[in-house]
């Protein structure tokens, strides 16, 4: 095995046979593990998100009692709200699934774009965020490493998730249980601690609002309210990854995807609500490098006293170390979410093909290298900068809220006399609605001119790729279907009775053979016109991709075995048809080039005397772009065969 080949096992780990049926179980996911997984991004956003709003209220901070509420509030009516979407869409897609099959494929796109630029600020955001919490721990004079800690982060991660989703979370799982537990005892303990200011809260609360409003007004008190709310939007991330990844999920596949965004939830919740309310038992102020849960932490830990300030510092570094580990575990989000949804932009032809296919680990590698290569690079443009990362994060993520439940409502009304309890769902999701646009409306306004702009510009421009990318899939899709018809109105081929024999002494042509009929009998009728008569065996070689949609349901492999046999099937009987001895080979896997160049070993060593052909596209205009948006397989086998002594003929077929 090359040296290259050995540094990427030992880096991705051995490959899994795709079609075993223990392979479902490997990568599938639990409740408990997807909630680790999938729910550490919105849990991880209390270490954040609360503290923005906080800040936001200014000297007003009695008003963060309301805020705690409305955190609780909004979190459980968002998560019942894509409780519908994981039942509606049981194989995953989340917001883009549910714009493209609810609103159409445009508003799908608006949608995955938004999701994918989601993904990419979710990886660099909770990066940058667990370097805050590290580096509160540090000295101001060491606070110029935080960059390149954070970047290291990523490229960690990075490997991880190209060993496997489930390998990268079991790592995690210390981490993510660890934070869990140690912040219910230090919320319940530090409410508990000052208790008696509690039945004063409430009231004094009123007292302070309804004097505010006396000299301010009721618009002044309400907008302060709202904007921070909206501040702290980023509270909410993280609550729609279970459903854009409920294909992932170990069946039921709907039950565990409950059963995850129920603790996912419930976490949140009580975690975001509870640290807004510690924020005001314990009057926190900010402090120079450090985070306001670094400050009323160090409080709590001191109040209960661990004996010695040593332990208590200690104490606290652990928390910080817990809470900064968990936000790389949110960042591994980014890893499951974005390469899911590009996977089913790619199946669309919004995106390249590349982001369906899988790694031998049966990840989406090249999502997951391209989610990290652009997290890296918004984290050095931003300097790792939370405040500016929340507000670019927030918009889109109530964009996409915002379009998935607005396609709900639209849904329940369609099917209101088929639906059953239509009308409590529509109330839901209007609810959602109505929550989720206000805060996008609310962050638009004040936040375009500081940093806003950036996200509604970069959306913009994936918004542009993609409509040009589905332009040319389309355009050359079209192509590809006139000359399959040229082929459709022929009759369907029995099998042979007595089909010629196959000579292994005799010249014989190999044919890599693709979904695509035209262009496969493109290079059988070439050779025959270019070999007359030469070729005595004629072999047809395919293999099945699987794919990120391969295990999006139970059928999926079993429909794709299906096809390619049946078309395999056609060649070699319409060999034998015209009295050429024929046969088939069919291999899965999913890298074709490697399936392929075995299948083809195997051949030649049977048929010494073989000759390999494929077609390959070629475009009018040929740039680097149609060669990016086309799978270059025909080139790639070529190439092996030609180091291996196998002779092996590309054909051309021109695309106009």
């Amino acid at each position: 095995m090359p040296n290259t080949k050995k540094l990427r096992r030992l880096i991705t780990g051995a490959p899994l046979d795709p079609l075993d049926p223990a392979t479902r179980q490997h990568v599938a996911l639990v409740a408990f593990f997807a909630w680790v997984g999938l729910g550490a991004d919105g849990l991880s956003s209390s270490c954040y998100g609360p503290e923005e709003a906080f800040l936001a209220l200014g000297g007003h901070t009695h008003f963060g009692l309301y805020l705690a509420a409305a955190i609780a509030i909004t979190v459980f009516i968002i998560s019942l709200a894509y409780n519908q979407v994981i039942e509606l869409f049981p194989n995953g897609g989340g917001g883009y699934k549910v714009a493209t099959n609810l609103l159409g494929p445009h508003a799908g796109l608006v949608s995955g774009a938004a999701l994918i630029v989601d993904y990419v600020l979710t990886i660099a955001i909770s990066i940058a965020s667990g370097a805050d919490a590290i580096f509160s721990l540090l000295p101001l004079n060491l606070h110029g490493f935080k960059i390149g800690f954070a970047v290291a982060a990523i490229l960690l991660l990075v490997i991880l998730n190209l060993r496997g989703m489930k390998e990268a979370i079991k790592f995690l799982l210390p981490i993510f249980v660890g934070f869990v537990v140690v912040h219910v005892v230090l919320i319940g303990y530090g409410i508990y601690a000052h208790a008696e200011r509690l039945p004063a809260l409430i009231p004094d609360t009123l007292t302070e609002t309804t004097e505010l409003a006396r000299h301010t007004g009721w618009i002044f008190v309400v907008s302060t309210i709202m904007l921070a709310y909206s501040q702290g939007g980023g509270t909410y991330t993280g609550l729609e990854a279970v459903s854009n990844n409920v294909n992932t999920l170990a069946e039921p596949r709907i039950a565990t995807g409950k059963w995850t965004m129920f603790y996912m939830a419930t976490s949140l919740a009580f975690t975001a609500g509870g640290i807004m309310l510690l924020y005001l038992l314990w009057s926190v102020v900010q402090s120079p490098g450090q985070t306001l849960n670094a400050v009323v932490f160090k409080s709590i830990i001191d109040h209960f006293d661990l004996g010695s300030q040593a332990l208590n510092n200690g104490a606290l570094i652990g928390v910080l170390i817990l809470e900064g580990g968990l936000l790389f575990v949110a960042a591994n989000t980014g890893f499951l979410g974005g390469p899911a949804v590009l996977s089913n932009m790619a199946a669309d032809s919004w995106v390249p093909r590349q982001f369906r296919q899988l790694s031998s680990r049966l990840v989406t590698q090249n999502g997951i290298v391209l989610m990290g290569a652009a997290a890296l690079a918004v984290l050095v443009w931003s300097q790792g900068s939370v405040t500016l990362l929340v507000v670019l994060y927030s918009i889109n993520v109530f964009l996409t809220f915002s379009i998935s439940l607005f396609g709900l409502c639209v849904y329940w009304v369609k099917n209101r006399r088929t639906a059953p309890k239509w009308v409590w769902r529509l109330l839901l999701s209007a609810l959602g609605l109505l929550v989720t646009s206000a805060i996008l409306v609310i962050l638009v306004w004040e936040k375009f001119g500081t940093g806003g702009w950036v996200t509604i510009l970069i959306t913009g421009l994936v918004i542009a790729v993609c409509l040009s990318i589905r332009w040319h899939y389309d355009e050359t899709r079209e192509q590809l279907r006139r000359i399959d018809r040229l082929f459709a109105g022929q009759p369907v081929l029995q099998d042979a009775v007595d089909p010629p024999v196959l000579d292994p002494q005799k010249p014989t042509a190999i044919f890599f053979v693709g979904k695509n009929r035209g262009v496969s009998m493109h290079a059988l009728l070439w050779v025959q016109r270019l070999f007359p008569g030469h070729f005595k065996n004629f072999i047809f070689l395919s293999v099945g991709e699987v794919d990120a949609q391969s295990y999006d349901g139970q059928g999926a492999l079993r429909t794709l075995r299906y096809e390619i046999e049946n078309l395999l099937r056609y060649y070699v009987n319409l060999c034998n048809s015209h009295g050429f001895a024929a046969k088939s080979h069919l291999a899965f896997g999913t890298d074709p080039v490697e399936e392929l160049i075995t299948l083809s070993d195997q051949v030649y060593k049977e048929f010494p005397n073989s000759v390999c052909f494929a077609s390959k596209l070629i475009f009018a205009r040929e740039s680097f772009y149609t060669r990016w948006l086309h799978n270059q397989t025909a080139l790639a086998i070529q190439q092996r065969l030609h180091i291996a002594g196998q002779q092996m003929v590309i054909l051309p077929m021109k695309v106009a």
